[in-house]
């Protein structure tokens, strides 16, 4: 019977966050499953309990969101360890590419019978991040703006916080000009974002690379270029089933290093948790990770 540690995020989604373990929690120790839980301080802090864990063969599991999940199987990435992500933010991106069942009874199924699969990460290198494993996606432009705002608000939650996030976001926005290398070959590119992606999700279940995979070994980079607002606003909408590729204003490369550069110092993100400014590299990490999913 597998031994588990859950690293929990007692802030994520909110009280919800650490009240979902607690149903969870029983089935599996019912089942006969050894399970200690820890409560994390912070990213690095969850990234040191998750390592201590693993180093002591346990199953990890990232209890939270996407920061969570991303923070405490990056940091596992290239090793043996077995990671089980419980869903319990506000986006679940990453859960949500794996096809993670949401309701409790399966989930417990699935982290106590479930057999390991190898899928991707992502390594991001940049001047405040050397060499830092993630899962779902790197973005930089308007909706790094927009989930710092998500991020920093109180009174919002969920699908609501992205929304009005993105608003705010987009009405200051100033197009950018991007310098975007993939696999040494450099595109000059004018517009809202950049997005190096191997989940095909982000942002609350926008589907922002629908032919993305996460055992590909290729990250798919999505750009959206240059466009009026009011025709962005529909490429926004598009988001929701992956219609926006079909624009001629969306464009998607692939490939397995993707440098990023702008003309001034525009923000990114990774998994909607990690901040810091371009220039970022974003490199594939093939089959690094062993996940119950």
């Amino acid at each position: 019977m597998r031994q588990f540690t859950a690293v929990v995020n007692p802030t994520a989604g909110g009280a919800q966050g650490a009240a979902a373990l607690i149903p969870l929690a029983k089935l599996l120790r019912d089942a006969g499953a050894t399970l200690e839980v820890e409560y994390s301080r912070g990213l690095d802090h969850a990234r040191t309990l998750a390592r201590q864990a693993a180093e002591r063969g346990r199953v990890v599991l990232g209890v939270g969101g996407d920061g969570m999940a991303g923070c405490v199987a990056g940091a596992l990435a290239g090793t043996d360890a077995v990671v089980g992500i419980v869903p319990a933010g506000r986006g679940n991106d990453f859960a949500r590419a794996l096809h993670l069942p949401t309701e409790t009874t399966a989930l417990a199924e699935l982290l106590l019978h479930g057999t390991p699969r190898k899928i991707d990460a992502i390594e991001v290198e940049s001047a405040v991040h050397q060499r830092l494993a993630v899962l779902g996606s790197v973005y930089a432009g308007v909706d790094a703006v927009a989930n710092r705002h998500a991020n920093a608000s109180r009174l919002l939650r969920g699908a609501a916080s992205y929304y009005v996030g993105g608003l705010r976001a987009i009405v200051t926005w100033r197009t950018a000009h991007y310098r975007i290398t993939v696999d040494g070959t450099v595109h000059e590119r004018r517009g809202y974002t950049v997005v190096a992606a191997n989940s095909g999700f982000y942002g609350f279940n926008r589907r922002i690379a629908p032919n993305a995979a996460v055992d590909d070994g290729l990250l798919d980079v999505v750009v959206i270029q240059a466009a009026p607002r009011p025709l962005f606003f529909a490429v926004m909408n598009e988001l929701k089933d992956g219609r926006h590729i079909h624009r001629p204003q969306v464009e998607v490369l692939r490939g397995r290093e993707i440098r990023i550069e702008a003309d001034r110092p525009l923000p990114y993100g990774a998994d909607g948790e990690v901040e810091a400014t371009l220039p970022v590299t974003a490199r594939v990490l093939p089959g690094a990770l062993t996940v119950l999913a």
